[in-house]
This record gives structure tokens, sequence and C-alpha cells, in this order.
């Protein structure tokens, strides 16, 4: 089949180059994943992945986690499995 529908989304900078990242080190032009995003869709009748409005718990451990706050850091991995035995 021919390609010939086009497709057109305003997205922010920040998000289309971190997305574009990801896509080269999987081998992909944002082309082919688009492509696979609606060949999945079509697959599965509907989104291939859960879609969720995350609890007050989970969007503080969230911004936590963008603002690199009450972070613990370990040595390693043995010091971290120390930790939580």
């Amino acid at each position: 089949m021919t390609k010939t529908a086009t497709i057109r989304a305003r997205v922010e900078p920040n998000l289309k180059e971190e997305a574009e990242t990801v896509f080269a080190q999987l081998g992909l032009s944002a082309t082919q994943a688009i492509r696979l995003f609606y060949r999945q869709v079509t697959l599965q009748r509907g989104l291939p992945f859960e879609v969720k409005v995350p609890n007050a718990e989970t969007r503080e451990a969230l911004r936590q986690a963008r603002e690199r706050e009450d972070l613990t850091e370990y040595r390693d991995l043995d010091a971290l499995k120390t930790a939580y035995r």
C-alpha cells in the first residue's frame, strides 16, 4: 500500500528531541516510530499501553524525582541491598 496520508502534530521541542534520541537508540526514525505506534493501536484495538491518572502519592514521588529531592545515594549495589534487608 502506498504511503500518502500525512500526520502533523505540535509537541514541545524538548519532548521531540528526547523522544527522537530514544528512537535513534532503537534504530528507528520518527516516521517509523509513529508507524509502529499506529500499527500497535490497530492490532490492540486501543492504546498499546495503560493510561492512568497518577494518584497524589505517585505525583509527589515523580515531582521529587524530577527535582532530585530526598534522594539517597549508595556507593554500590551491595550497599543498596543491605539498606533494604
